[in-house]
């Protein structure tokens, strides 16, 4: 029988007028440190975003966006953060920030399996 992982998520919102607070969200991450497993699925809707910001520059939002993923992926050209521990990671992703690009509180939860969990995750949130 499969163990059960305990992880922890976030979901990834862009707020594109932060003094407005109104955001739509686009991601996930799920970070389970002991198994080594940090995954991020993202999807921008560019019309939902002009929707809540007709200024807003998709362009530099989608270049954030990417910089999560390469962080996740811990790959070199992710900078210096790329380079930590999964969890280290995962805490500076989801450290509250007031920018256009934010995370909610982690939540914590039990899957047997952390892949479907966050496509599961990404669906329920994003699509």
């Amino acid at each position: 029988m499969p163990e059960n992982h305990l992880y922890e998520y976030a979901v990834l919102r862009v707020v594109p007028r932060v003094e407005r607070e109104e955001f739509l969200n686009v991601g996930v991450i799920l970070c389970d440190a002991k198994s080594g497993f940090l995954g991020v699925k993202i999807y921008l809707s560019r019309e939902k975003i002009l929707a809540l910001d007709p200024d807003a520059d998709i362009e530099m939002i989608q270049l954030n966006l990417n910089s999560f993923e390469k962080i996740c992926d811990g790959k070199s050209n992710g900078g210096q953060i790329a380079t930590m521990d999964l969890a280290s990671r995962f805490r500076w992703l989801t450290a509250v920030r007031s920018s256009i690009i934010q995370t909610s509180r982690p939540h914590p939860g039990l899957t047997k399996d952390l892949t479907k969990t966050l496509q599961k995750l990404f669906e329920e949130s994003v699509l």
